[in-house]
């Protein structure tokens, strides 16, 4: 999984969100990966992508039962890495 996927479930964890609000709250992400990524999650069954008929269009991205279940077990792994970033950043500068 690339870090943009990651960084796509990591704000889908806090709820549903359109397009906009993505691409916001994803700080240098393209259009364009953010759209590959979206549908890449979706074939994956960890994003659902929900469209609603109305003038202008709305949709709306969140994570499937299976992406909640990920999230999970991920949320551990990325509190480690927030946790020990410094002292990993710290000893590849001084190699």
């Amino acid at each position: 999984m690339s870090k943009w996927g990651i960084l796509v479930l990591l704000t889908l964890g806090n709820g549903t969100a359109r397009w906009g609000e993505l691409r916001r709250s994803i700080d240098g992400i393209s259009e364009k990966m953010l759209a590959a990524t979206l549908k890449t999650l979706e074939g994956d069954g960890l994003v659902q992508r929900t469209s609603y008929p109305e003038v202008p269009p709305r949709v709306e991205y969140s994570l499937t039962e299976l992406g909640r279940d990920l999230m999970l077990r991920l949320g551990p792994l990325m509190d480690w890495v927030a946790e020990h970033a410094d002292d990993m950043v710290d000893r590849d500068l001084s190699s």
